[in-house]
């Protein structure tokens, strides 16, 4: 049974890839372990109020990072994992990646970050075992320019448990409902795109749109940050929703790019109907039956029009779009396909002696061991150690059987 520690990013955008990711690991079967970074956030958010000179709160900040980054090799130590994924973003230095390579813990990122933008990859991809990434060329070649041979490409996902159809709510209707809706921050080129489409009746949920009169009117909420659960509510109660990928600059609005954002992904998993701007690595991905697309405002506007006045080729756009994701492009088939890449770049990878169980145990115990094995969904052959570290990941009180059960694996530690 493999065992991957998951580090959670402090905050950002890669924070819910990293939750989602878990459960697509749990969903092929392994151990999963979460690094919580958003418990350090707090912290790291008071250093800012201290009102200390620049210089004095970079210093304070690094040097709480790399707490932060110790405490994750810590926990590395303690759970003995086969791997530690980490997503864009996750608190783990370069001085940590050198400790967990000596202590032969591998490491993979899973950089779901546009990398001609957010470059700080330079500086840590040669510490990582793997390096998974939503991009192709050139990031390949200049991956392998400093000697990462283990490159993944690895492509964003939905997690149909929770990116699924809802069922019409009144409450949802008129709280989400939008004949055109958007989710997402406030970049440049999305206040441009958008300034114009007031007179469609545009909705705009998400963060960072501030500022901007133009946009005010179509704002809703505040601009608050909009949670996983309410995206989907609002994907749902959407006639259209608008899928415009970011940009630092206002112009052009629509930009070709090459990465797919997970939004497209998830409208998708939602049986929600979208409107997505072209971008290179899209026809690989989805069809033009399954998913419409647009080059230029003009364009977007013309369609806009036109799938208003077609509620049922919406839905069966929408449908074959859902039908598409659900089949090739969930976590579950995105971990597996980071965990069959690890088996065959990594040597030795999985391949570890597990611990007997004990050949004393008493009867009663095998009973109650069994219902354990039952209750945390482990398959029936799971090592002694996994459930005992299984048992350790949950939350609450023990029960009589999992106190026993931590107690006889501290006991074999001891005395063998």
């Amino acid at each position: 049974m493999l065992r991957v520690l998951v580090v959670l990013p402090m905050y950002g955008g890669s924070l819910p890839v990293g939750c989602f990711a878990a459960e697509g690991l749990r969903e092929n079967g392994c151990l999963v372990e979460l690094f919580e970074g958003p418990a350090f956030h707090p912290v790291f958010c008071a250093l800012k109020e201290l009102k200390v000179g620049s210089e004095r709160l970079d210093a304070l900040q690094n040097s709480f990072l790399q707490h932060v980054s110790q405490c994750v090799t810590a926990k590395a130590e303690a759970f003995a994992p086969d791997l530690v994924l980490c997503p864009a973003q996750a608190p783990l230095d370069i001085a940590s990646l050198k400790q967990l390579r000596r202590a032969g813990i591998r490491t993979a990122m899973w950089f779901v970050e546009d990398f001609r933008l957010f470059t700080y990859w330079r500086a840590f991809a040669p510490y990582y075992d793997l390096f998974a990434v939503i991009q192709k060329e050139p990031f390949f070649s200049e991956l392998a320019a400093l000697g990462m041979d283990n490159i993944l490409y690895l492509p964003l996902a939905a997690l149909p448990s929770l990116h699924r159809p809802l069922a019409p709510d009144a409450r949802g209707e008129k709280e989400f409902g939008a004949e055109l809706s958007f989710v997402g921050a406030g970049y440049p080129n999305r206040r441009k795109a958008f300034a114009g489409l007031r007179d469609l009746g545009l909705k705009i949920w998400g963060t960072e749109w501030e500022g901007d009169p133009d946009i005010a009117p179509m704002l809703q909420k505040n601009g608050e940050r909009i949670d996983s659960e309410d995206c989907v509510r609002i994907f749902n109660a959407a006639s259209i929703n608008l899928n415009l990928h970011s940009s630092i600059r206002p112009d052009p609005p629509v930009v070709q790019g090459d990465f797919i954002n997970p939004r497209t992904f998830e409208i998708a998993a939602c049986g929600a109907f979208q409107l997505t701007d072209r971008r290179g690595l899209l026809p690989e991905l989805f069809s033009p039956e399954e998913i419409v697309t647009f080059s230029d405002l003009d364009e977007l506007r013309e369609k806009i029009l036109y799938f208003k006045a077609r509620p049922e080729e919406r839905a069966a756009f929408a449908a074959r779009a859902r039908q598409r994701a659900l089949a090739e492009h969930t976590y579950a088939a995105r971990m597996k396909s980071l965990l069959e890449f690890a088996a065959e770049r990594l040597p030795g990878f999985g391949r570890h002696e597990d611990i007997d169980w004990p050949e004393n145990m008493p009867e009663d115990m095998r009973a109650a061991v069994s219902g354990l094995i039952r209750d945390l969904a482990l398959p029936a052959d799971v090592s002694f150690t996994d459930l005992a570290a299984a048992v350790r990941g949950k939350s609450g009180v023990l029960s009589d059987a999992e106190a026993a059960l931590l107690f006889l694996d501290e006991w074999k530690k001891l005395y063998g």
